[in-house]
């Protein structure tokens, strides 16, 4: 992590000329903009404008800015793939518009408690039985009628059993947690609670109250009570509620489907990289991650850097939702946009402000169907899985928003001058402590983080409150969320 004062790593394939500029002017360096700062540091160096791999081309175009904020020397606004800051939407804007952009979720299922976990009910649950149905034993221990000492009977009473033969008073029974009470009993007296007399006799050794120990018949709730809201998230407790309320199967939206199209001629599957050739990361980590997301990933299909096979990959897919790798700019193989438009596509966000990530999309492609273009940089991925994919699968999962919390920031963290950033972070005795390695191309600090943190545009302060984006697997654990 940064020490505090020092600035952060950063990336500069992932900044136009602007951002470095604001922080080269941000660490004291002399600024070429006329504004007379200078200082010791030396000066963040402009990115190369015309070269590049296929990740920095994927961050966008660096072009030169002018004194508003917007690209000079060429205008995108009218093409599908502009990405400058006078087209891009702003983050919280872009993730509301993934939120409301499905048709409708689809029609509730009835499905068997073994594969509802991580499902949303799409009815109430009311209990179908009284909780716990009769009375029942709390304790191990001895059912007595009247006062003591009590006669023992000879057999004792387990659970499961039928309703057992009622006490007279002065008589006692052995009985079983959870077993059933016979009629007329008094109290019951936990083992460590009571003795026995060389005639079989009972004392207790603490004051007995009557009713101590026992569960009444609908202690919990009466038949018919409502138990579970629609919209609850199936959970290992929720099972365990229904099976006891008497179910057998619940109603629940089922899981969006989702489908994985990974793009780029330069991606190995295996081995080391050689040859200008890199692993591809994103085709193993986003299936996992769009599980964990609540979506049912059908396919993931490697489609290279060819156009008419995106193309025909779209017109087949049936999947609610389609996530493709790379290909969102406007270079010579980024193909997603003119496919979008090959298709008729709406296009729902265009760009969004946020760093790393910002040329990622979101598009209509079929009556019931979305694309999110995520960027080709892994962490620029993620980004864009967080802002769109997730507030989009939610709702077709028929998710009710998450609450947003604010933790203070640990450390000093240096911001784009006009984008949210998202950082990853730990989060330690309630503060967020960034992490190092959060460049767009970055995994090793997300590997091991708990959460994104949401920087707003020029940065944040120690203690600053800052919006925490929990992963999924920091809240729910593995094998709830990757069901």
């Amino acid at each position: 992590m940064t020490a505090p004062g020092q600035y952060e790593e950063v990336d500069l394939d992932d900044l136009d000329v602007e951002e470095a500029l604001a922080l080269a002017k941000e660490g004291g360096a002399q600024v070429p903009d006329g504004s007379g700062a200078t200082g010791g540091s030396p000066a963040v160096p402009p990115p190369s404008p015309g070269g590049g791999s296929r990740d920095s081309r994927e961050q966008g175009q660096h072009t030169a800015g002018t004194t508003d904020g917007t690209a000079a020397g060429t205008s995108r606004a009218g093409t599908a793939a502009g990405h400058g800051h006078h087209r891009a939407t702003p983050w919280p804007e872009a993730r509301a518009l993934a939120g409301r952009a499905p048709r409708r979720p689809d029609a509730p299922v009835s499905v068997s408690l073994d594969a509802a976990l991580g499902l949303v009910l799409a009815a109430p649950l009311a209990a179908l039985t009284d909780l716990p149905s009769f009375d029942t034993s709390a304790m191990d221990g001895w059912a007595v009628a009247g006062p003591g000492p009590w006669d023992v009977r000879a057999e004792g009473i387990l659970a499961g059993h039928a309703e057992p033969e009622s006490l007279t008073d002065g008589e006692a029974v052995r009985i079983a947690t959870g077993a059933r009470i016979p009629r007329d009993v008094t109290a019951v007296i936990r083992s460590e609670h009571g003795r026995t007399d060389e005639k079989e006799r009972l004392h207790a050794t603490r004051e007995v109250v009557p009713g101590q120990d026992i569960r009444p018949r609908g202690q919990e709730c009466r038949s018919g009570d409502p138990l579970l809201q629609r919209g609850t998230v199936v959970t290992p407790a929720v099972l365990g509620l229904a099976a006891a309320a008497g179910y057998d199967t619940v109603s629940a939206l089922p899981r969006p489907r989702a489908e994985v199209l990974v793009l780029g001629d330069e991606l190995l599957t295996e081995g080391l990289p050689h040859d200008g050739l890199i692993r591809d990361a994103l085709g193993p980590m986003l299936p996992s991650w769009l599980r964990a997301l609540g979506a049912d990933v059908i396919a993931v299909r490697r489609l290279g850097d060819d156009a008419e096979a995106l193309r025909k990959a779209l017109k087949n897919s049936d999947a609610d939702l389609v996530v493709t790798t790379g290909g969102t700019a406007a270079g010579p193989v980024d193909h997603v946009h003119p496919t979008l438009r090959r298709i008729g596509a709406e296009l729902l966000v265009d760009g969004v402000k946020v760093r790393p990530g910002h040329p990622m999309l979101l598009a209509r492609t079929k009556e019931n169907q979305h694309l999110v273009g995520l960027p080709g940089n892994p962490l620029a991925a993620v980004s864009g899985l967080l802002t769109l994919a997730e507030p989009l699968l939610r709702t077709l999962a028929g998710r009710v928003d998450p609450e947003t919390y604010t933790l203070p920031l640990k450390e000093t963290v240096h911001g784009h001058p006009y984008d949210t950033r998202l950082i990853p972070v730990v989060l330690r005795e309630d503060r967020a402590v960034p992490l190092h390695y959060n460049g767009p191309a970055m995994l090793r600090g997300i590997a091991v983080a708990d959460a994104l943190a949401v920087v707003p545009p020029g940065g944040a302060r120690p203690g600053q409150e800052l919006e925490i984006l929990d992963l999924p697997w920091a809240t729910a654990g593995i094998g709830v969320c990757f069901t």
